[in-house]
C-alpha cells in the first residue's frame, strides 16, 4: 500500500470516476492511475470501483469505506509534514485560537498585537464561540472564570 495509491482512489472518487480529469489534476497519466488502482485492489483482494469494461461507474460499498479511511490517512500524512515543518521552522506556521466574544473584545487585542510583532510569519486565526465544536481544531483555547479586568 502506497500513499500515492490512496491519493489516486480519493481523487478518482472526487472527480466522479473520471480518470482523465484525475490524471490531469495530479499531473500524471491515466494509464498510470488505472494500473496503481488495480495493483491496490489486487493487494487488498477487493474491488473499490464498479466497472463496465475499462470505465469506472461508481464506488463499491467497501470501496467507499476504504476511500474514507484513505482520505483520513492522507490528511494525517499531511499533518505529519506540517508538524515536521513547524519543528524545523518554529517561527512560521499557523495558530488557531478559540475564545469567547468578551475575551476577544477586552483581553486579546494587546496580546495579539504583541504576538503579531514578535511572530510576523505565523498566521493567526481566531474563532469566537462558547461551543466545544468551534474549539476542537484550535491550537489554543482560552478559558477564564469571572469578569475581565481592565
Amino acid at each position: 500500500m502506497k500513499l500515492q495509491q490512496l491519493r489516486y482512489i480519493v481523487e478518482v472518487s472526487k472527480n466522479n470516476m473520471n480518470l482523465s480529469q484525475t490524471a490531469q489534476r495530479l499531473f500524471t497519466s491515466q494509464p498510470g492511475i488505472s494500473k496503481q488502482i488495480r495493483l491496490f485492489e489486487d493487494e487488498l483482494g477487493i474491488t473499490i470501483f464498479e466497472r463496465s469494461g475499462k470505465k469506472l461507474l461508481g464506488v463499491t460499498p467497501i470501496g467507499q469505506q476504504i476511500i474514507t479511511y484513505a482520505a483520513d490517512m492522507l490528511r494525517k500524512a499531511e499533518a505529519i509534514k506540517t508538524l515536521a515543518n513547524q519543528y524545523r521552522n518554529p517561527e512560521q506556521g499557523e495558530l488557531s485560537i478559540a475564545t469567547t466574544p468578551t475575551q476577544t473584545h477586552y483581553l486579546l487585542p494587546n496580546v495579539i498585537k504583541l504576538f503579531a510583532t514578535r511572530y510576523p510569519n505565523i498566521s493567526l486565526h481566531m474563532t469566537q464561540g462558547r461551543r466545544a465544536r468551534s474549539m476542537r481544531r484550535c491550537s489554543v483555547v482560552i478559558v477564564t472564570l469571572g469578569s475581565p479586568t481592565r
